[in-house]
């Protein structure tokens, strides 16, 4: 330890909220909600153990907001108005968590009256007078008005213990663009809508550097703003001259409070392990308390790196990642087939006993709708599996049948394991085996899935299959489906595969999600996935079983007719585009159509792929458009008449279950790297949404006789969330007002509103967000490049907050290889910083939406998950959820009940984000009802 007193002041407020959030809900023996309590102690635990030995300190105290009021209310009464109140379950655990950092024997400071923030000030200050060094252990953007770093003198740094890195000059200096002691000037003028700071309208964090670093000062930028150029910037600062003077005393850090303690009590001492350990034990901390019991007091690894610093390297007992424990290898030979009721009890009572166990099921088709049950697999640890054969053998009743357990006597049993509460249920894409048992009746609940756990950290990274994620984490290579089955002419269903080799290939995959399991669950809480997992993502998988297993009714008469339709649709245009090609021709033939627009009528621009053929790809057809050729039109007419035809109204027609007599998509919970579910046979996310041929397919979705189907839709969600995302006041105030956005934009950027100016508003309102590019806004504008790039300063210069969103965005992304939405899903784009510049600029493109839409996806989800509960407490459980296609929702109800129905919907809606976060914008929902998905429009 380094003779030089060094002060560490942990910021405690900002460790209850991340553990709080990182968490699931927890309660302990006695019932008390302790998720956020065991977050923060596991977070207490683990900075003792990183400072440990190191170059840490000789001091410590940890420094909580004493509540939410202090001084500046009484300068400002509005300070601080827009935050929510603490969740409900949160409020029991603040003594818990006072209570948590005592049983540390470390200093739990507060004050009545002043914040965490300004006690931090007011040590960091006295520390300094005494020559002392002072790390703040916080990522809070407000405490790094305090930092320096003064040749010969004492040293003042921040500790980001999320990022593993400390913040110094250098960290200012590339967040703010200023020094430190100009850091409260900066916050002055860009406001902070979270502590309802006002600022100064229209300045976000880009101008308010940039006024800084010109001016040097607030008060130069403010009595500079007469000899600006005139312009809006020019004033706002005029005419919020007061609020940014208001706000530069509401951002400064008071740095003379009374200290409660002196310095020299701060001490840092060895951490007496008997309070630790009645404070673990009382609230029923197992794990931590475990530690204790084997002698591992928290104690471990060297000091974390700087910021733009070399990492340094973990050492070996202590792994950034964790890993497994030592298991022996997997080994099929050791797999158990279970043929007699006897063997199952076994099997059912040792899952008990352990309280988790993994299922598999196995079918005779990848239906989970009618597919017919074959068998059921179960893992209880590491080497412990086993399968269950229940329909083997032929279908005919004469066919021979192996020796296995009646489907009924064993379905009996596993219902009630699978039912029962205090056994967790793991599975891989569990979702479909919660399909295949719920045909016989079985509910499987509570259940944790290895699929969603790992797309919850690793979205971006990697596919999430059982086969691919074995290879990966275990480096272990399954049994494949063709290995058992066979391919092509000589597959075989799985009901015909020997006992012994289905044994091998169905029990390795029961086993292999138990060990997934083992190692994904460590790292959830450890990389920030739990709350995701657990608040959007785990709920979702029964809530969607549910949907495609009630499926929902299509017109085949109406399909058929529409069908004809569009088939003497495409005939006609087909005579047109060979009368503008001067000849026949295939035009469903890449071959030929490229032969047509560049050899035979010599269209310029082609490219040719590696096969030597014309590229003759939509976008190649687009730009032809936008060049005016005729015949690209007429072909891309045809293909989308062609798509919808074989995709929905000839498919449809075949894809009617004979067993329901209804439609069921499939829904992947993974499919879409931003969080959004994607759907297959049919898939129902491309019908195309505001064209009249849309229209007519949603004709063909009808409602059962005597119901009606219930269509809600979010409105313009993704621009809501943008709003208050990006902090944009110009957006927040119209959506506040009820405002026609696309008409406001149109003014902005226009001067002007009618149907031409307000459509393209729309249309650069979307694509901003999207991240396009000047040349993309142009294709769609129809306008040229320049002209396209002079829309997109327009913008940005009227909102700003976008432009800086966009900036900060792309910034955090090129830094930490992911975005995040609202609810903390991380997207990862490990191609962000490729040489290839179609590479780096599609992930770049990619990083600037994902946080918008993901969140977007993040909410829709969260509405989907308490859907059924909501309506059936209302007395509408005969209510069914069928679809979800983008902001959208369609549900069937009985006529009488629909309007009840639609009040229900539409509040569950507006409230998803709620109560772990509260949005400055407002949700709005429309909702709409008629015999079709059509008419619900």
């Amino acid at each position: 330890m380094s003779e030089k007193n060094h002060l560490y002041l942990v910021d405690g407020s900002s460790y209850i909220f991340r553990a709080y959030h990182r968490l699931p809900p927890l309660t302990n023996p006695r019932g008390v909600p302790v998720g956020a309590v065991y977050g923060y102690t596991t977070m207490l635990w683990k900075l003792a153990k990183d400072l440990h030995d190191a170059d840490g300190p000789t001091h410590l105290a940890v420094i909580l907001d004493h509540s939410s009021e202090s001084f500046r209310n009484e300068i400002y009464d509005q300070y601080k108005a827009n935050r929510p109140d603490p969740p409900e379950d949160l409020v029991p655990q603040f003594p818990l968590i006072r209570d948590a950092t005592r049983a540390f024997s470390l200093p739990c400071i507060e004050m009545e009256g002043f914040e965490a923030d300004d006690l931090i000030a007011s040590y960091t200050e006295a520390a300094v007078r005494e020559g002392w060094d002072v790390t703040i252990v916080s990522s809070d953007k407000d405490l790094m008005q305090l930092i320096r770093e003064p040749a010969g003198g004492p040293h003042v740094d921040m500790l980001d213990t999320m990022k593993n890195v400390r913040l110094g000059i250098d960290a200012v200096n590339e967040k703010f663009g200023v020094t430190p002691d100009l850091v409260g000037d900066v916050l002055a003028l860009m406001g902070d809508s979270v502590d309802n700071v006002p600022g100064v309208r229209g300045v976000g964090p880009k101008t308010a550097t940039k006024l800084i670093q010109e001016y040097g000062s607030l008060t130069a930028a403010l009595d500079g703003a007469e000899t600006m150029k005139p312009g809006k910037l020019r004033e706002n600062l005029i005419e919020h001259r007061a609020m940014a003077e208001l706000s530069r005393i509401l951002v400064d850090l008071k740095r003379d409070c009374p200290l409660p303690d002196p310095l020299d009590a701060l001490k840092l001492g060895a951490i007496p392990p008997e309070p630790l350990k009645l404070f673990l034990d009382e609230h029923g901390f197992r794990s931590l308390s475990a530690k204790l019991d084997l002698g591992t007091a928290p104690a471990g690894p060297p000091t974390l790196p700087r910021a733009g610093a070399a990492p340094v390297t973990p050492a070996a007992d202590a792994p950034s990642t964790p890993t497994l424990p030592s298991m022996p290898p997997i080994d099929r030979a050791r797999y158990e087939t279970v043929t007699t009721i006897e063997a199952l009890d076994r099997w059912i009572a040792d899952a008990r006993a352990a309280h988790v166990v993994a299922v598999d099921t196995e079918t005779a088709s990848l239906d989970s709708v009618t597919g017919r049950l074959v068998g059921v697999s179960l893992s209880t640890g590491a080497g412990k599996a086993c399968y269950i054969p229940l329909g083997h053998g032929g279908t005919d009743m004469f066919a021979e049948k192996p020796e296995q357990i009646a489907m009924g006597d064993a379905l009996e049993r596993l219902g009630a394991l699978f039912a029962d509460d205090a056994v967790l249920k793991v599975g891989h894409n569990l979702k479909y085996d919660i399909g295949v048992l719920a045909q016989h009746g079985v509910t499987v609940a509570p259940y944790d899935d290895t699929l969603l756990m790992s797309f919850a950290l690793d979205a971006g990274k990697h596919q999430h299959g059982l086969d691919e994620l074995a290879k990966l984490h275990l480096d272990h290579v399954c049994l494949s489906f063709k290995d058992v089955c066979g391919t092509g002419k000589s597959q075989i269903s799985f009901a015909e595969v020997q006992l012994d080799r289905a044994t091998e290939y169905a029990a390795e995959d029961a086993e292999v999600a138990w060990r997934l399991w083992k190692l994904l669950k460590l790292r959830l809480p450890l990389e920030g996935g739990t709350r995701v997992y657990e608040m959007v993502d785990r709920p979702l998988a029964a809530v969607v079983e549910g949907m495609e297993r009630a499926g929902i009714m299509v017109d085949r008469d109406y399909l058929a007719k529409l069908s004809g339709e569009f088939a003497n649709e495409m005939l006609r245009i087909e005579g047109e585009i060979h009368a503008l090609a001067g000849q026949p021709f295939a035009i469903g033939s890449p071959r030929q159509l490229g032969e047509i627009l560049f050899d035979k009528m010599g269209l310029k621009g082609g490219r040719k792929g590696k096969s030597g053929d014309w590229s003759t790809d939509q976008n190649e057809l687009e730009r032809l458009e936008r060049d005016g050729v005729p015949i690209a039109r007429k072909i891309l007419e045809w293909r989308q008449l062609a798509k919808l035809k074989s995709t929905y109204t000839d498919a449809l027609q075949e894809q009617v279950n004979a067993t329901t007599g209804r439609v069921h998509t499939s829904y992947s919970l993974v499919g879409a790297q931003t969080g959004r579910l994607s759907s297959t046979d049919p898939n129902l996310q491309n019908i195309p949404i505001r064209t009249e041929v849309g229209r007519q397919i949603r004709d063909a979705f009808i409602a059962a006789p005597g119901h009606v189907l219930i269509a809600a839709d979010y409105s313009q969600i993704e621009l809501r969330l943008a709003a208050h995302m990006a902090d944009v006041p110009e957006l927040k105030e119209a959506f506040a007002r009820g405002d026609d956005i696309h008409a406001a934009t149109a003014i902005e950027l226009f001067g002007e509103v009618n149907r031409d100016t307000r459509g393209k508003a729309k249309t650069v309102n979307f694509s901003i967000l999207y991240g396009i590019s000047r040349w993309g806004l142009a294709g769609r504008l129809e306008i040229t490049p320049d002209e396209a790039q002079a829309l997109i300063s327009r913008y940005f210069e009227r909102f700003p907050g976008i432009s800086d969103y966009i900036s900060d965005t792309l910034e955090t992304a090129r830094a930490r290889g992911y975005t995040e939405t609202l609810f903390g899903r991380k997207t990862w784009f490990p191609r962000i910083k490729a040489a290839n510049q179609n590479e780096r600029a599609g992930s770049e493109r990619a990083a600037i939406n994902a946080p918008i839409q993901g969140t977007s996806a993040d909410l829709i989800k969260r509405a989907m998950a308490r859907m059924p509960g909501a309506l059936a407490d209302a007395g509408l459980a005969d209510v069914k959820m069928l679809l979800q296609v983008h902001d959208e929702l369609v549900f069937e109800a009985p006529e009488d009940k629909a309007a009840a129905a639609g009040e229900v919907i539409r509040a569950v809606m507006m409230g998803a984000a709620e109560p772990a976060l509260k949005l400055s914008v407002p949700l709005e929902v429309e909702i709409g009802t008629g015999k079709s998905w059509g008419d619900a429009h």
